[in-house]
């Protein structure tokens, strides 16, 4: 019995969120990083309680080895509005429900990302064609965030889910 607790404790979605965050300061690709996905699996895995702190504090923690930019304001608020999607998404549980808030995890971060570039960085004219002109600038780093967030969605969700199945068989085959 022992030894069933701790392969439990060992495929515990804190574990993964904070892999996701180790993750993110090795080197990747402009936007294809583990952040959206990780945001949205602790909404959907854990209790209300931690499903939106738990994934800012692995954030955080990365940012203090990444830097701190005045823009952070606008990447933490799209996390959060991800690990939210994560709680509302919980409920349906099935996996094209999962695909489709990375998806909208993705745009969120498009939308609100860039529009905090356009606001505090003196880049683009401060009217509604220069934030049109930085969302066309942006449109490119698109691709790789949406290939990202569905890639780690589909890592993390797949890996811990796959964990849970290995766990319940050794628990049958135990008892």
């Amino acid at each position: 019995m022992k030894k069933n607790v701790m392969i439990k404790k060992l495929i515990n979605p804190v574990l993964i969120i904070f892999f996701a965050a180790v993750l993110r300061l090795l080197p990747h690709p402009p936007n294809f990083a583990p952040i959206a996905a990780m945001a949205l699996f602790g909404g959907f895995y854990l209790n209300k309680k931690y499903a939106l702190i738990v994934p800012l504090i692995a954030l955080s923690a990365s940012d203090l080895f990444l830097g701190l930019h005045n823009t952070m304001v606008f990447v933490y608020g799209s996390f959060l509005l991800t690990g939210a999607i994560g709680i509302l998404f919980k409920k349906y549980g099935k996996i094209q429900y999962i695909f489709a808030a990375a998806l909208c995890s993705s745009i969120l971060f498009f939308l609100i990302t860039n529009f905090g570039v356009w606001l505090m960085w003196n880049f683009y004219p401060k009217n509604f064609l220069g934030l049109i002109e930085c969302y066309t600038a942006a449109i490119p780093f698109f691709r790789n965030t949406v290939l990202g967030d569905l890639f780690y969605t589909t890592l993390f969700f797949g890996s811990f889910e796959f964990a849970k199945t290995l766990v319940a068989r050794y628990s049958i085959q135990k008892n």
